[in-house]
């Protein structure tokens, strides 16, 4: 087929009367060659996913509806196409990976049930016919031990081992569109390095042409051919990767570039205060087994010594599964450590009764990861942020005039203490958890990729943030990240840890500059669109 795979003419769609604009997407044309593989970037809300759904036939009923233009996948509207045939056309000529695996995967039903199911539905093929075909699949996706995984349920795999299961389902009938709706933003550095790869192999190799949606422009600078910038359900500005990139026109675009952090550590003032927090040998195993199975154990985390002076920031980088998030939940006596001690102030927590640690709760707030889940959806902001200081002592006037002081520290305005989570995107989310940590006063600050799932520009005014609140209340913060550019211009010093040990430890300049561990040298390796240059525009 010598035309486009996908080509889309003048596309919109209808928001739901009472929203911030009328049309999530309006107007939209781009398209996709085979063996092509187009990038869709823009902010939240700029109408990405929605556009990709729309492809898909997967827009909310009653919510969202196409009011004009085309999809023409292989020439055929799929704006016109019946709901039967585009349930035939789904894994056959247009297939879809969702951004998170552990959502998108029946937990009940095995991993090669779940591949087979798209064989038993599209083909005529015998039982043993599709069997083979799945592991062949599942093989081709660089997965270990095919028999063994075509048997594993979801919960028993990694988020990367999940995502390379939807990308063997979407690829299982060769189709001649894949679209990949942020399928990278979870995953750590080498995992994500390794489904990029897998997704360019197998655009290649098929002459598949990919839609992939991301916000991360390495990942863009990595893999795109051509790219579409879209904001509020417009396209501003498309073209070659290399030259949007490098000579982006549109001011938004600009802006976008310019708020992608850089590997490029700055200078940063040696902190010399007080030790706030520190581990001694702290160490985490859980235990497994049961009826009719082993027991084994699996250390979390093994010995690390770690220590923050007040003022300072301290990273701590490593995979998935290398222990960052037990030790700051065992900091935060989330989690009970096994041993070794946890030092914050002149008071040892790890020996602490769950009655002693009620002043320690104070004294060591945490930011999550999703500010959604974080929140009471049905309390009011304020409400939320209030609750501790009056748990605390502090009266209800005084704690409400504090979160109101505290919502212009974050740069919101002080009439959202009276609204609900939901009514505020996912920066300002964040930055209202921010103000609920801070509302306590705390001595040591937990960010635990608090930042990963934020377009880069929300981004970099959250990091800008939690910058300044460090400076301003000399806190103690202790970053949790997979993303290195992220790390690099927030922390000022780095922690790299690796099946719950700690590999390397030092300033963060020095370690950006000459990592000395393997683990250490394999992560900035894989960091995607490592070696390019991003035009910055002043």
């Amino acid at each position: 087929m010598s035309g486009p795979v996908l080509e889309i003419r003048n596309l919109s769609v209808r928001l739901p009367k009472g929203g911030d604009r009328v049309h999530a997407v309006e107007d939209v044309s781009f398209s996709v060659n085979p063996g092509e593989i187009v990038c869709v970037v823009g902010e939240s809300g700029s109408g990405k996913s929605v556009t990709a759904h729309s492809v898909m036939g997967l827009l909310p009923k009653g919510q969202l509806a196409v009011d004009g233009g085309q999809i023409l996948l292989d020439g055929e509207d799929m704006v016109t196409a019946p709901m039967s045939r585009l349930r035939a056309l789904r894994g056959t000529k247009m297939s879809m990976i969702f951004q998170e695996p552990m959502t998108a995967l029946n937990p009940v039903v095995t991993c090669g049930e779940q591949i087979d199911e798209v064989l038993e539905i599209h083909t005529d093929l015998s039982q043993a016919e599709r069997k083979e075909k799945v592991l062949a699949v599942m093989e081709a996706v660089r997965l270990p031990d095919p028999a063994k995984m075509f048997d594993a349920y979801p919960h028993q795999l990694s988020g990367g081992q999940r995502q390379r299961i939807m990308i063997a389902q979407a690829l299982v009938l060769d189709p001649s569109l894949l679209i990949a709706d942020e399928p990278t933003t979870a995953l750590d550095v080498t995992t994500q390095a390794q489904i990029l790869k897998l997704v360019a192999e197998m655009q290649q190799r098929r002459g598949t042409g990919v839609l992939f949606i991301t916000h991360d422009f390495g990942v863009v600078a990595e893999i795109a051919h051509r790219v579409v910038v879209m904001q509020k359900g417009k396209v501003v500005e498309t073209g070659a990767a290399k030259d949007v990139l490098t000579r982006p026109q549109h001011p938004y675009t600009q802006m976008l570039i310019n708020s992608v952090p850089t590997l490029t550590p700055p200078h940063r003032e040696v902190m010399e205060g007080p030790i706030a927090l520190e581990t001694v040998k702290l160490n985490k195993t859980y235990g497994g087994g049961g009826f009719f199975q082993k027991k084994r154990e699996v250390k979390a985390a093994s010995d690390v010594d770690i220590r923050v002076r007040r003022g300072e920031t301290l990273g701590i980088v490593g995979e998935s599964g290398s222990g960052k998030s037990t030790v700051a939940r065992c900091i935060a006596r989330l989690i009970e450590p096994t041993s070794g001690a946890i030092l914050v102030g002149n008071m040892d927590v790890a020996l602490m009764s769950e009655r002693q640690l009620r002043p320690h709760r104070k004294h060591c707030q945490i930011v999550f990861q999703d500010p959604y889940r974080s929140l009471n959806p049905r309390r009011l902001v304020g409400q939320s942020i209030v609750e501790g200081p009056i748990n605390f002592g502090v009266s209800p006037a005084e704690a409400l005039e504090k979160a109101r002081d505290l919502m212009a520290l974050v740069g919101l305005a002080p009439d959202a203490l009276d609204r609900y989570p939901h009514q505020f995107s996912g920066g300002q989310r964040q930055r209202i958890c921010i103000a609920r940590a801070l509302a306590m006063e705390p001595e040591v600050l937990i960010a635990d990729e608090a930042v990963s799932a934020l377009d880069v520009s929300v981004q970099k005014q959250v990091l800008a943030l939690l910058d300044d609140v460090r400076k301003k209340f000399e806190l103690a913060v202790l970053f949790i990240t997979h993303d290195l550019r992220v790390a690099a211009q927030i922390c000022d010093r780095i922690a790299v840890m690796q099946n719950g040990v700690v590999v390397e430890h030092g300033k963060t300049t020095e370690i950006f500059a000459n990592p000395t561990h393997a683990y250490t040298k394999a992560l900035f390796e894989a960091a995607p669109g490592k070696d390019f240059e991003f035009a910055r525009v002043a």
